[in-house]
């Protein structure tokens, strides 16, 4: 008689949920920071997770004022979408305390409707030790790889967001 184990090491596919901010400026570029929390080069634009007694749109809220200091935006669009990545195995173990295998994220493009000296990153639970105003398809290239595919996304479905920016009144 012949016996199997069935004891695999239990792989994890549960996404985390987040969200995404795409904080524009009136000259379409767009808020990128660099992690406090790694010493990588590479930039990225706001993100979070929501919390279970909120929405998506409550957390991109929340997540933008935490991150940045600031929530002086117009909500612009949201998108259509979740859309996902996985982590490298490098990380699976170590972000999330190794529960999720990546994000799902529902994506969220803003105005920023402030100036930039009302951007403040030096919050009580700082996430970013620099930032910036980048054009938009310059995000690839700034981002770390693995989430290189999720921004290429991000841009095609708010692209079109860009020509209309100079449209909204000066506040």
């Amino acid at each position: 008689m012949v016996h199997f184990s069935l004891n695999r090491k239990k792989q994890n596919t549960a996404y985390r949920r987040g969200v995404g901010i795409v904080l524009f400026n009136r000259l379409g570029q767009v808020f990128v920071g660099q992690r406090i929390d790694t010493q990588s080069s590479a930039w990225q634009m706001p993100q979070g997770g929501i919390d279970a007694d909120e929405t998506p749109e409550q957390a991109a809220w929340r997540e933008m004022l935490e991150e940045i200091g600031t929530n002086k935006a117009k909500l612009l669009a949201e998108s259509q979408k979740w859309f996902t990545y996985d982590l490298p195995s490098s990380l699976k173990k170590t972000l999330w305390k190794g529960r999720y295998r990546g994000q799902r994220q529902k994506w969220f493009a803003f105005l920023f409707l402030g100036n930039d000296n009302q951007i403040n990153i030096n919050t009580s639970n700082p996430e970013f030790r620099e930032w910036r105003w980048v054009d938009f398809e310059q995000v690839t290239e700034l981002i770390v790889p693995f989430k290189k595919p999720l921004y290429e996304n991000i841009i095609h479905e708010f692209a079109v967001l860009r020509g209309v920016l100079a449209d909204y009144p000066e506040v």
